[in-house]
């Protein structure tokens, strides 16, 4: 298995049963992991970053939430418009988006 570069988590208020419900799937964080796949394939980096969508952080008030790993950089509130801007600063520059960090 190849190890990847980055690891996301993001928030979709997976329940153990599959059904999504809760803060961040209200806030249309199933979008946000969808715009994450898109912008990745699009900019070929399949190989370096694996997603996962997660159940709940227990921060449900600063959803949705990504967690980028190896870093564990917390970012909150994001929405599907914040997608590129995280990818190309965090993901391919190594540049935390600070306006999103949780901190």
């Amino acid at each position: 298995m190849h190890k990847p570069k980055y690891h996301l988590f993001i928030c979709s208020s997976s329940r153990i049963n599959g059904q999504q419900m809760g803060a961040c799937h209200t806030k249309k964080s199933v979008d946000i992991v969808q715009s994450f796949i898109e912008e990745i394939e699009e900019r070929e980096l399949t190989g370096d970053v694996m997603i996962t969508n997660c159940g709940c952080f227990g921060i449900c008030t600063t959803g949705p939430v990504v967690l980028v790993y190896p870093e564990g950089i917390w970012y909150g509130e994001v929405s599907a418009n914040d997608v590129a801007e995280i990818v190309e600063a965090h993901l391919e520059n190594g540049k935390i988006v600070e306006r999103l960090q949780i901190i």
